[in-house]
């Protein structure tokens, strides 16, 4: 694991309580380990490894988020969730390909929402020819898909949530 990757699972483990880990347990129905540590920790978390490391590029951010996304925790994935969320303007289309990986093994719309609508939809707004193009084919496709929490991520990038 990386550095990077050490520092933030270290430090949510170390903000987790066991009360707060069978709270989340019980809402997230057992998909995913939790660790028990507050959305504001992960938030702060992700920002104070994003000031102590702070030249990390395209590939150090999407490589972090596929480390932290690796291990099925709640926490280690929101993490990733957040970190893509605060950087997602270095984002390009190849990107959905990631993304596509983490909705399809998220385990919880918990997760599948932000990914959808916060860096998902932004991140095909500020997109431009070709690659638009290219990232609205994407959507279109997982807009067809088998995988249900695919088909939702696509009505929620482009603004028409499903139920």
């Amino acid at each position: 694991m990386s550095e990077a990757g050490e520092f933030v699972d270290y430090t949510l483990q170390m903000e987790s309580t066991w009360e707060k880990a069978a709270e989340a347990s019980e809402r997230l129905g057992g998909s995913l380990k939790v660790y028990g540590a507050s959305v504001g920790a992960v938030r702060g978390t992700v920002r104070d490894a994003l000031k102590r490391y702070k030249n990390l590029n395209h590939d150090d951010i999407t490589a972090l988020s596929s480390e932290l996304w690796e291990e099925p925790v709640f926490e280690r994935r929101l993490a990733a969730v957040v970190l893509l969320q605060t950087k997602v303007g270095l984002l390009v289309n190849t990107d959905l390909t990631r993304i596509e990986g983490f909705i399809r093994r998220a385990g919880t719309r918990a997760l599948v929402d932000p990914l959808a609508a916060d860096i998902v939809r932004p991140l095909i707004a500020r997109l431009e020819g070709l690659a638009k193009e290219r990232a609205e084919r994407v959507l279109e496709r997982w807009a067809t898909d088998p995988d249900p929490e695919l088909r939702h991520a696509a009505a929620l990038a482009r603004d028409t949530a499903t139920p």
